[in-house]
């Protein structure tokens, strides 16, 4: 494998942590969420059946031995996912990653549309501090923005809607927050893996988000660019009805809570997701 890979130049530890930090929960046999300061890490794959798992997401920067040490914990000392799949490629999404590749020596998969931003073609636009929302989007201009470079690590996922390692699974194009943002669904029970398309804590509010108030949101404000593509995504998703849904941020939603707050959400997407004023909205 290719080892000159790189972080963007701007790449560094962002101090904000919610109370859900280091905290896992068992969503499902196969289903494992982990929240890394503010965002979620899931790992797909049942302990007591298969050795075989994967890694969505790979945290935030200098958590790559909590995300490793987590998977031991899981899966046995030495285990190593088969592949990390990409939701997207922003900086909360792939903190550790080089460092996983470099111990794990695996693939990683994302959507074609994202290649460019994880192998150093293209920036992620600026994230909008004006953005309608409390001290979080305030803080975005100091977040991560430049693409991280992996090379020739990163494959496009198979355009046949499979994802290598996770049999039962398919990878629904959900874009909005990026061009290449996926969210994952398993027909058999409606388990579903969102990504960033809506999150259930509104993330733009730093008590929101040090507490993990759960409240279904759309994407993330300050980083969202496409609201029209944003909603048509959150339609998309309610209309699979899932039981289930593990997001980038927040705790997992299950059951009718999940049907009436996705429900609700993909009817007043506009009031509930769209904000106010920014210089991404209309």
């Amino acid at each position: 494998m290719e080892k000159n890979m790189s972080y963007g130049s701007d790449y560094k530890l962002i101090p904000a942590t919610s109370v859900s930090s280091g905290v896992g929960l068992n969503v499902l046999p196969d289903l494992y969420q982990h929240t890394i300061q503010i965002v979620n890490i899931a790992l797909v794959g049942d302990p007591n059946k298969t050795d075989q798992f994967v890694l969505v997401d790979a945290g935030m920067t200098d958590s790559a031995n909590e995300i490793i040490s987590v998977t031991e914990e899981r899966f046995g000392t030495n285990s190593r996912p088969k592949a990390i799949v990409l939701t997207h490629g922003h900086f909360d999404h792939v903190g550790s990653i080089i460092e996983l590749i470099n111990h794990w020596n695996i693939p990683v998969y994302a959507h074609s549309k994202e290649i460019p931003f994880l192998t150093g073609q293209n920036s992620y636009p600026e994230p909008d501090p004006t953005v309608e929302g409390g001290m979080v989007a305030k803080m975005s201009p100091m977040f991560p923005n430049e693409p991280i470079n992996l090379g020739n690590n990163v494959t496009p996922l198979p355009k046949d809607g499979s994802i290598p390692h996770m049999p039962g699974f398919r990878w629904i194009h959900t874009p909005g927050h990026t061009p290449g943002h996926v969210s994952f669904f398993r027909d058999e029970d409606r388990a579903l893996i969102v990504g960033d398309a809506f999150v259930t804590v509104k993330q733009e509010y730093l008590y929101k988000v040090l507490t993990q108030a759960q409240e279904i949101s759309g994407p993330p404000r300050y980083l969202t660019t496409d609201w029209h593509a944003a909603w048509d995504s959150v339609k998309k998703l309610e209309e699979l009805q899932p039981s289930v849904a593990i997001t980038g941020h927040g705790l997992p939603m299950t059951g009718e809570e999940l049907t009436d707050n996705l429900r609700m959400l993909a009817r007043d997407f506009e009031r509930i997701a769209i904000p106010d004023y920014g210089k991404y909205v209309n």
